[in-house]
Formats: structure tokens, C-alpha cells, sequence
């Protein structure tokens, strides 16, 4: 008798858009920001506060950082990466 495995993840679907792995303070940073246009550490502080901490925020930057999903450039911008 043949093994029959459901291998296909039936209302799952892949999309660039989904971001189930990323934490809430994550997911609400990397809404902000655009892979565009460069958002200010500033504006995403002032955004967020005060229902997220000043330090969560630069942790949650940080491990998008490390997950290559945000890319920091010179004078503390931020921008989503590809």
C-alpha cells in the first residue's frame, strides 16, 4: 500500500508581502518603512512611541539588520532591502 503524505500546505501561500517569522515590534517598523525612500531613526521613534519603547525599537532595527530585511545608511536611515 502506497504512503500518501500531504506534502503541499494547503491555504499557505508564498508571498513577499507575508512576514510571519518577524516579531510585533518588527512587523510594525518594517510596515513604515519603504524600500525607496529612506525613513529617519526620528520619524520611526516618533511614530511608534509611546506604544514601543525607545530601546525596543532599536533592538527590533537591529535584528532586522542581522535578517537582512532593513538596511541602514549614513545618518541613521533606514530602508527596507531586498
Amino acid at each position: 500500500m502506497p504512503e500518501t503524505t500531504d506534502e503541499s500546505n494547503e491555504g499557505e501561500t508564498a508571498s513577499l508581502f507575508q512576514e510571519p517569522e518577524l516579531a510585533p515590534h518588527e512587523k510594525k517598523i518594517f510596515a513604515l518603512l519603504k524600500a525607496d525612500e529612506s525613513t529617519h531613526i526620528d520619524e520611526i521613534l516618533e511614530r511608534l512611541e509611546p506604544g514601543v519603547s525607545s530601546p525596543e525599537i532599536f533592538a527590533a532595527l537591529f535584528e532586522l539588520e542581522l535578517a537582512g530585511k532593513v538596511k541602514q545608511l549614513p545618518g541613521k536611515n533606514f530602508v527596507r532591502s531586498f
